[in-house]
């Protein structure tokens, strides 16, 4: 088994709905306000781990949505940041929803198409390519779990130390208290969260 190199290079792979909803259950933000840049820098100093990289993921509302103008006023500010971004439009379809009355409409549901596959494609493709020792991956979806056993197989077949986390937003109130499988588990308290709040508001105006 080979050892962890001093000062392993990471790599953070955010999805970044999965984050929101996270930190939404967790500590009542109605909107994602996080600094992706310096929810990574936090997480990988306090591990020893030197941030190489920050990379985002997220579907995108069409245009019609008022949502699209704050992702695209946020995502331009990460790209001054070099975060490196990859955004999809949404699709959309009707479900049934049953109200707490008891009646029951039909609305429009967006969903991501695609997203988890793209970020699963890159953490491989960047293992492969010798470009990081850690891939830290913000989210809760057990789908990555995949991706952390394929990890340890080309650490193994590769003779090289990696190794793969998961953070995720935890507080009393998460209903969800677990990580990726497979993967080592980094709880985000609202402390560390609350310091790595962006203070910028890209909404637009009401």
């Amino acid at each position: 088994m080979t050892s962890a190199p001093p000062n392993p290079r990471a790599i953070t792979f955010i999805d970044g709905q999965n984050l929101f909803n996270a930190a939404k259950q967790a500590f009542g933000y109605k909107f994602p306000n996080y600094d992706v840049v310096k929810l990574s820098q936090e997480l990988c100093t306090s591990r020893g781990w030197t941030l190489a990289q920050v990379r985002f993921y997220t579907g995108l509302p069409e245009p019609s949505d008022p949502r699209h103008a704050f992702w695209a006023n946020k995502l331009a500010a990460f790209g001054r940041q070099g975060v490196v971004s990859y955004s999809r439009p949404l699709r959309y379809r009707y479900e049934d929803i049953v109200r707490a009355n008891g009646t029951t409409e039909h609305v429009r549901v967006p969903t991501e198409k695609g997203i988890d596959i793209r970020l699963a494609l890159d953490v491989i493709r960047l293992a492969y390519s010798d470009r990081l020792d850690v891939a830290l991956i913000f989210s809760q979806d057990q789908d990555y779990s995949e991706v952390a056993r394929e990890i340890r197989a080309m650490s193994r077949g590769m003779s090289r130390w990696m190794k793969v986390a998961s953070a995720f937003p935890d507080s009393d109130a998460s209903a969800n208290k677990r990580g990726i499988n497979d993967t080592d588990w980094i709880p985000i308290s609202r402390v560390t969260y609350d310091l790595c709040i962006d203070p910028a508001d890209y909404r637009p105006p009401k």
